[in-house]
């Protein structure tokens, strides 16, 4: 298998679900975090984008792919505001994990499948089209690059738009009206022969 490919990979999806898993402050440090690991192990493997014919609309359409699976992976974490210190605060579970785990893993595959099992199939195809091996690679790293781009962006704005927004005032109970009936008026009679009272409202 590819190590260009394998590597970044392996190593965007462990930087992803360390900083995602479960309850965690969205801060500036774990927004840039997985693209500090990437910015050091991609240009070691990346070859060069593409300028013209198949292989830029193949890097191109990888690109787009990337973005929207980083999107959707960002759609299944939760932010929310802590009511204490007004910052964002994320959750996310296994739906948020499985994504990126399936995407990640369908890329190894691929890499692995591509000279293993449909070897013969792909270069058929990439000869047709007028791939180049190079592309190919650097669009699979474009996939990666730009799922964790849009994950990041989607993040932080969905983060400032939460602190953004008004604190919620808690709730207060209503207040009692005044009562209007009149107050009952005990008034004593004693007529003759006999001792009462009437009450009158």
């Amino acid at each position: 298998m590819d190590a260009s490919v394998l590597i970044p990979n392996l190593v965007i999806l462990f930087m992803v679900l360390i900083s995602d898993l479960g309850h965690r402050k969205v801060t500036r440090m774990r927004l840039l975090r997985p693209f500090i690991s990437a910015a050091i192990i991609v240009p070691f493997f990346f070859k060069g984008a593409a300028t013209s014919g198949h292989d830029l609309v193949l890097e191109v359409a990888a690109a787009a792919a990337g973005l929207a699976l980083g999107v959707l992976a960002a759609a299944f974490m939760r932010v929310s505001r802590d009511d204490q210190t007004g910052k964002a605060r994320t959750w996310a579970g296994w739906p948020y994990a499985l994504i990126w785990v399936a995407v990640v893993g369908a890329r190894i595959y691929f890499a692995y499948g591509s000279t293993h099992i449909f070897g013969a199939q792909l270069g058929h195809w990439m000869i047709t089209n007028q791939i180049t091996v190079g592309a190919l690679t650097d669009g699979l790293i474009f996939l990666s690059v730009a799922m964790l781009l849009a994950r990041t962006g989607t993040l932080a704005a969905r983060a400032r738009r939460v602190t953004a927004a008004p604190a919620p005032r808690p709730a207060v109970p209503p207040s009692r009206p005044p009562s209007t009936s009149k107050p009952a008026i005990v008034r004593w009679y004693q007529p003759i022969g006999v001792a009462g009272a009437t009450l009158i409202g």
